[in-house]
């Protein structure tokens, strides 16, 4: 296959101990063709962007195929953790409430979330695994109420759906980003992205790190070129024709999933960019702990403790 990275494991005789009961633990990040958003943000490429009909058609059969994958789990994973990364609103379609719902439900799916802007309703969680499905929330200020959006927070918590909250660290969000946090619970992390191409003064990055201890870790590009880090190896990027990548910031292939290729491919490999500034990326990175810090809690970004000190905010 042309231009993927492979590391062939051939036993020499056809058989690949890469899988059956030997197969390596997995994190998925998911994202199908899916780009359509019911909000207006305004620093959003895919605010209040429309898909066609077609593309919506061919979002809905990836992510039929993907979910037929996992249930299947042909190839003998111990443990499959999924993370739905939309361009997006993911939950305005019923086909990931669906999906969701059906990958909570199986014996070798660690956790299953996805990121959504929690502006649909949630009584579709009723039918799901509680134990396994979680979500990661982000507050919009001008797309809905602070008030409207803690009682949906306040649904997940009453049905028990772990979840985290968290909001854009734009200068004009600081008011909304305090009033969020002291009508939450103690118990629900939240989360500050660092908005993107902005240095923050030590003043502002203090001002931030009251809410989210962690925002140093937004707040800074990470040093990556030749670090090693966990995309490639326990941690994939799929998109909806299966072509697998190490993450969804680097383009080189790995082979697809539905045809099992990415398997030869999966090995300890050095980060190739030079800077990781996502959450989703970094979080995976060798010369972070930040698998200690979300242990348990990686593709759903909530914190191992929530009762030490370093999360009292």
């Amino acid at each position: 296959m042309a231009g993927v990275d492979l590391d062939p494991r051939s036993d020499g005789r056809g058989r690949n101990p890469m899988t059956g009961p030997h197969a390596p633990e997995l994190t998925i990040l998911y994202r199908g063709p899916l780009a359509s958003c019911n909000y207006d943000c305004p620093y959003c490429p895919f605010a209040k962007r429309r898909d066609s009909p077609a593309t919506l058609r061919a979002d809905r059969a990836a992510l039929a195929r993907f979910v037929d994958w996992v249930t299947r789990n042909a190839h003998g994973h111990r443990q499959l953790s999924i993370l739905f990364t939309p361009w997006g609103e993911a939950l305005t379609r019923s086909w990931y409430r669906d999906a969701l719902v059906t990958l909570s439900h199986l014996p070798h799916v660690g956790t299953v979330a996805v990121q959504t802007n929690l502006s649909c309703r949630t009584g579709w969680l009723a039918a799901a695994d509680p134990t396994r499905l979680a979500l990661w929330c982000t507050y919009h200020p001008g797309e809905t109420t602070l008030e409207k959006f803690v009682a949906r927070t306040a649904e997940l918590d009453a049905i028990g759906i772990r979840h985290s909250v968290g909001i854009v660290g734009l200068a004009d969000n600081l008011d909304a980003a305090r009033a969020l946090r002291a009508a939450l619970p103690q118990h629900t992390y939240l989360w500050v992205n660092a908005e993107e191409g902005r240095s923050y003064d030590p003043a502002e990055e203090a001002v931030w790190t009251v809410l989210d201890p962690l925002f140093g870790y937004s707040a800074h590009p990470h040093p990556a070129a030749g670090l090693p880090c966990r995309t490639g190896e326990s941690v994939i990027s799929v998109d909806g024709d299966g072509l697998v990548r190490r993450c969804h910031f680097a383009a080189a292939p790995l082979g697809n999933l539905y045809d099992g290729t990415y398997l030869r491919a999966l090995r300890p490999r050095p980060c190739p960019n030079a800077v990781c500034d996502c959450h989703i990326g970094y979080v995976h990175l060798e010369t972070l702990p930040l698998y200690e810090v979300f242990a348990g809690g990686i593709v759903e970004r909530i914190p191992a403790d929530r009762r030490g000190s370093a999360f009292v905010c």
